[in-house]
């Protein structure tokens, strides 16, 4: 039985009747090749489009179905060429614009045929209008109003819902034929449908539930999925855990010698949080199994001083360090920092740059096979397959949240050394509320540094509505000459877009030009090249400018002690995290800071909200879990990353209450059934043997 199942259910997708070899390169896209694959991809919303409401009963703005007799079609030239279809119904006359269409769709739509129509009715030049519709010629015998709600997939470029809607049905019927139900876990009671019902009917929802109910994850069949996803995904993680558990690590000892060196050398001593962080580390790398360590530190909370310390006792020891961050920018100033601390103590600290030259390079490599450099500094290039250590024996990737458990993991088998892994340190200044880092690091042993260095001044935050503009820019005047301060000005976006970026940055920079002709103005954006980006950054970094206007790019970026204002254009186009992480970049000094959020009215209920939490608190933890709240998850930790399960149905913020419970059933089936726990690991598409390259 488990072997027919598992056939079926791996069975490639061109096993189903219609599904030819260029409709499963499209799906491929979206990572659907196998039968599995099809069924498991789950609708990410449902629409009503079970009534045909007449014409004259619409509303602008409203979506539903309509049906009506075509009676004219004409071609309309204008900035874009449309079609104007004219249909009745009995009860009025609408106007349905197509923009695209082809041949076939032209023959199709003719004079005395039917029109069957979803979308959103609209006032338009001639009256009632529907633009670009899902539609379809119909007869009226098949106009019966359908008894369940429309499942809406995620879809890729050249697969529409009515393609995607037919591979989904055909998956659920070829496994049907085979005459074999999938085995199911028992979450709760008896009551729950087996999986195979629940799969059917999350994919044809019957209408009498409610829309909204199955809108809002709530359906039973929904959450008996959601359940198992879950349980898949925590089994996966521990499965790794144990995986990692089984491994071996080099133990070192807590470095004596050098670090009580280093530390004499310091203007400042480490706060308590990071002493306690510091040892919790020690007493991970003095053990045979290799550390897996996470460390949330909220802006400006020490991080890099736990690094060097915690690096201290592996290099002390004869091994190396590699320290990873996600930008040039970041890595350079990093290795700066490292080099300032560590090369007194007689330790050779290297830097790895994609824009190196071929000599340069080379040397490094040596130094870092031969032992003779004792840490590297760089981007995700320092673990490319032609870099060889000596003997790795920690890692340390900074402001990684973008990485996933898998990607951490693959991380570690590059630096396998004689059968031994490195100890692994991840940090974040992306403060996690404890329910999603159960998830979103898993694998990981957590510690938090909660406590601020002395002598840092919290920033005042401050709404400004935009009509103030010129206020604004005074008191950016006022800092750069009167206080001898730096200054950001962060342009944000509606959309992700580097074009509309970079054009609304090169707006503000004119802007500011114009009317601060005495100061220097620097910009920066996604679409300068790496190394003018890198040419700004340092040329703020060192004061050779005052103002420097930039996209969010700025979020993780260097360290500008002397910035002590910061402007944040429209900020309710940004979560909460992304804002406080950019506010960050200024009171990073002794001298008061401020962040101006600049503002358009007017401002949504959630944009208000949004502020207000900023304003109240600098504190990352409370901000992060308000961000939870009003925005979820996936924006929490970026759009970038999530550092989270690709999962089908289930939701972090939404179903959070349940991962308790469920991380202990998967700790109990894995003892208990591990054949069991394997199968659902599968099932749910987290069989990842390979954990993927970086």
């Amino acid at each position: 039985m488990e072997e027919r199942y598992n056939a079926c259910l791996n069975a490639s997708i061109t096993q189903l009747d219609g599904v030819g070899k260029k409709t499963a390169e499209l799906l491929s896209n979206i990572n659907i090749s196998t039968v599995r694959d099809a069924i498991f991809h789950l609708p990410k919303r449902y629409e009503d489009r079970s009534r045909i409401l007449p014409i004259s009963e619409f509303a602008p703005g409203e979506k539903a179905c309509l049906v009506g007799e075509i009676v004219d079609v004409q071609m309309k030239h204008g900035r874009k060429r449309n079609l104007l279809v004219t249909v009745k119904d009995g009860s009025g006359v609408a106007f349905v614009r197509l923009f695209s269409f082809g041949k076939h769709q032209l023959s199709m739509l003719v004079p005395g045929r039917l029109m069957h129509c979803y979308g959103e009715l609209k006032i338009g030049k001639y009256g009632p209008e529907m633009p670009q519709p899902e539609y379809r010629i119909v007869k009226r015998h098949e106009l019966k109003e359908p008894q369940h709600f429309t499942p809406i997939y995620g879809l890729t470029q050249g697969i529409t819902h009515t393609v995607m809607s037919k591979v989904v049905k055909k998956a659920v019927a070829y496994l049907d034929s085979f005459d074999i139900s999938l085995p199911s876990i028992v979450l709760d009671s008896n009551k729950e449908p087996n999986l195979l019902t629940a799969i059917k009917m999350v994919h044809n929802p019957p209408v009498d539930d409610g829309l909204a109910c199955w809108n809002d994850g709530k359906h039973p069949v929904q959450l008996r999925l959601i359940k198992e996803e879950l349980l898949a995904y925590s089994l996966s993680v521990l499965r790794l855990k144990v995986a990692n558990e089984s491994c071996k690590g080099t133990p070192f000892p807590p470095s004596s010698s050098l670090r009580t060196e280093f530390l004499t050398s310091l203007p400042f001593a480490p706060t308590g949080a990071q002493q306690r962080v510091v040892d919790e580390i020690d007493a991970d790398i003095n053990q045979e199994k290799p550390m897996m360590r996470l460390v949330q530190g909220d802006v400006g909370s020490g991080k890099t001083l736990v690094a060097a310390l915690s690096a201290l006792s592996v290099i002390e020891s004869g091994a190396q360090v590699a320290l990873m961050a996600p930008t040039e920018i970041l890595a350079e100033q990093h290795a700066q920092t490292f080099k300032e601390w560590l090369s007194p103590l007689g330790i050779s600290v290297g830097w790895l740059s994609g824009k190196m030259k071929k000599s340069q390079r080379k040397n490094v490599l040596n130094e870092l096979s031969d032992g003779s450099m004792q840490m590297i500094v760089g981007t995700h290039a320092i673990f490319q397959d032609d870099v060889t250590f000596h003997h790795l024996g920690m890692m340390i990737i900074d402001e990684q949240h973008r990485f996933g458990v898998h990607q951490r993991l693959s991380l570690r088998e590059k630096g396998k050394f004689n059968d031994r892994f490195p100890h692994q340190l991840v940090m974040t200044a992306t403060p996690i509320p404890r329910t999603l880092a159960m998830v979103a690091y898993a694998e990981l042993s957590t510690s938090i540094i909660d406590e601020l260095p002395p002598g840092r001044t919290p920033v005042k935050t401050v709404a400004v509505p935009d009509h103030r503009r010129e206020d604004i820019i005074d008191r950016i005047g006022h800092v750069c000459r009167e206080e001898k301060r730096q200054v950001y000005w962060v342009c944000t976006l509606i959309e992700e877009s580097e074009v509309l970026g970079s054009q609304a940055v090169s707006e503000t920079y004119r802007m500011l030009q114009e009317l601060l002709p005495t100061l220097r103005i620097g910009m920066v954006h996604g679409k300068l090249d790496p190394a003018e980006k890198q040419k700004v950054m340092s040329d703020f970094s060192d004061g050779s400018i005052d103002v420097l206007v930039a996209t969010t790019v700025i979020e993780v970026g260097v360290n500008v002690p002397n910035a002590s204002l910061m402007i944040i254009e429209n900020p309710d186009r940004l979560g909460l995290s992304q804002l406080h992480q950019l506010r960050g970049r200024v009171g990073r000094g002794a001298a008061a800071s401020s962040c101006v959020m600049l503002y358009s009215t007017p401002m949504s209920e959630v944009s208000r909200k949004r502020i207000a939490v900023m304003r109240e608190t600098n504190d990352g933890f409370v901000i992060a879990q308000r961000d939870l709240e009003l925005r979820g998850a996936g924006e929490l930790l970026g759009t970038r990353q999530t550092g989270l399960a690709n999962l089908t149905i289930a939701d972090m913020e939404r179903d959070a209450p349940l991962i308790p419970t469920i991380n202990d059933i998967a700790t109990s089936l894995w003892e208990s059934d591990p054949n069991q726990a394997s199968m659902l690991i599968k099932r749910w598409g987290f069989n990842v043997e390979q954990y993927g390259n970086v």
